[in-house]
């Protein structure tokens, strides 16, 4: 029987479930209902967690007060995606109630999990049953309900999990998605995989002393070239660039990076020198690379060569750093003159980028669906930027979260600044939200007029499927060209035109005027011209305008807007 916990087997514990998380991410992504070509939830969880297991790591007077402080902090500051800031608020609510004892029994563990699932129902605006949090209240109310009847914790904990187990399975019966594309919520897994890791320490089946990342075998394990049959090959395209960072380039940052390359493929180098990243890694999605990469700084010698063709020298050479040093002296900007607005975006691809500069952007965060930006880049971005008030776009519906705990986390300090989100979930939310910012009103009346803004538009973004699954009604293949509006999926082909005509078919009615095309780095501009063309002609006698943009963002063919 155990009655109680120190901090020395909380902290076991908590390292068990992240590395149990952490062995299976790949898995939890699989369960996103979208099948779309980006890490998502499990990712998101795992490194999440990892920025609150680094915190821990660090910890060198270990007390209950002093670890329940790193695991808040740290999985505060290291959340991505909506998933991976529920996760922090379950943690912070946990420690809350953890961190004034050096002995956890029973009842404290059940109050616990209960604070737990209040904090993050408090941070969902609009909490919705049949996801992570629908199985930490069932954990949470089963908790309460033992606290009475044991004062064993491995008896508590193990009918805590088996129920927690039981809610997770009827998850697709609380959100019709679920069922229909067949499987449970994706955060409530990453959840309980969390407890089970957790469990299996409390019981002495596992031992984890150190925080645990999966690693790369090293350079002299790798099988010779000549040895690998093309057919065996999993990860079909070698993918090399060097990263001139924009800011200090931690320890913290290469753990996250790593994990993240690490779930993209294999044979992963990753060599850090000063203010250069050199990576060399196996994948199938190159440009998921490239575009997580852009979050640290400006890449260069960017390479993708095809598995069966010899792939090149993976260290850095004199040259390449000369280069690099070269371009980014080139790209240090000037220090920011004091304003009283501005604006932080969320964007990927060149065209995007300087189409959010040109509107009046003060600082790019690189990312999107593909890769959900960290609270704690949010915070360096509202620090790079001097100005009273900032207005952050977050341009993606997985980013508000991260960068609303980033306004509460800046109103604590003492930086003096006040932060807005404008919650865009689309790229083009995110235009119509500054070109209607007017520098002559308050903040207040802007921030109703940039919010209203993002309701006056529809958006449409066009991308591949990555697996089979059937979503709002619609069957899908793997390699289907899918088109994905403002509230679900809304047209499913084989071409990338007739995804985009079947999309606008359902978006444009009798008071649209105005089409936008945004093209991403696949698409040409002689072909997205041609498809302008074509619509044009279809919508000439309605009157609608077609405007078409070089977006450059990756995995999204298009992006569109109907105004």
């Amino acid at each position: 029987m155990i009655h109680s916990m120190n901090a020395e087997m909380v902290k076991k514990c908590f390292l068990a479930g992240a590395a149990g998380l952490n062995d299976r991410k790949e898995y939890i992504n699989e369960l996103n209902v979208f099948p779309v070509p980006d890490g998502d939830t499990g990712t998101n969880m795992t490194m999440t967690i990892m920025s609150a297991v680094k915190a821990v790591g660090a910890v060198e007077n270990l007390t209950m007060a002093n670890l329940c402080k790193a695991i808040s902090s740290g999985s505060l500051r290291g959340a991505r995606g909506n998933s991976g800031v529920i996760l922090s608020q379950l943690l912070r609510g946990l420690t809350k109630e953890l961190r004034d004892y050096d002995e956890i029994d029973v009842p404290t563990f059940a109050a616990s999990f209960k604070r737990a699932s209040d904090t993050a129902y408090k941070a969902v605006m609009k909490p919705k049953e049949g996801t992570i949090l629908t199985v930490a209240r069932g954990g949470a109310e089963k908790a309460l309900e033992l606290a009475d009847q044991t004062d064993d914790l491995e008896v508590f904990f193990g009918e805590i999990i088996s129920y927690m187990d039981e809610v997770l399975e009827g998850t697709p019966e609380l959100l019709p998605v679920l069922k229909e594309a067949g499987v449970v919520d994706s955060g409530g897994t990453g959840l309980v995989t969390i407890m089970h890791s957790a469990y299996d320490a409390l019981l002495g089946k596992i031992t984890v002393e150190t925080p645990v990342m999966t690693q790369s075998a090293p350079e002299g394990k790798k099988a010779k070239r000549e040895a690998i049959s093309t057919d065996d090959i999993k990860f079909g395209y070698c993918t090399e660039f060097i990263i001139m960072c924009n800011r200090e380039f931690t320890e913290e940052m290469q753990a996250d990076f790593q994990a993240y390359l690490e779930s993209l493929g294999d044979s992963l180098v990753l060599v850090a020198m000063d203010d250069l990243v050199k990576v060399h890694v196996h994948t199938n999605h190159p440009g998921l690379a490239f575009e997580r990469a852009l979050t640290y700084g400006e890449l260069t010698s960017m390479k993708i060569d095809n598995m069966r063709e010899e792939h090149k020298e993976t260290l850095f050479t004199e040259e390449e750093k000369e280069e690099a040093y070269a371009k980014k002296e080139e790209k240090k900007a000037p220090e920011m003159p004091h304003k009283a607005y501005g604006f932080i975006s969320v964007a990927s691809g060149d065209g995007l980028s300087e189409i959010f500069t040109e509107l009046g952007a003060d600082y790019l965060i690189q990312g999107g669906q593909t890769m959900n930006p960290s609270t704690e880049d949010m915070l360096a971005a509202i620090d790079r930027v001097n100005a009273d008030t900032i207005f952050i776009l977050p341009n993606n519906k997985n980013i508000i979260l991260a960068a609303e705990q980033a306004a509460k986390l800046t109103a604590k300090s003492d930086s003096g600044k006040q932060i807005v989100v404008i919650p865009t979930k689309t790229i083009p939310q995110g235009i119509a939200a500054l070109i209607n910012f007017v520098y002559d009103k308050s903040v207040e009346e802007n921030t109703e007029g940039m919010t209203q803004a993002i309701h006056e538009i529809k958006s449409g973004e066009v991308t591949y499927a990555v697996r089979d699954t059937s979503v709002d009604g619609k069957e899908i293949h793997q390699g289907d060209l899918m088109g994905i509006g403002d509230h679900g999926i809304i047209a499913v082909s084989k071409h990338v035109d007739e995804t985009v005509v079947a999309m606008l078919e359902e978006l444009v009615d009798e008071d649209s005027e105005m089409i936008t095309l945004y093209y991403g780095g696949d698409i040409t501009e002689e072909d997205a011209e041609a498809l302008a063309e074509e619509l044009r002609g279809r919508y000439e006698e309605d009157d609608v305008e077609v405007e078409v943009h070089a977006g450059g963002q990756p995995i999204y063919y298009y992006i569109l807007s109907v105004e």
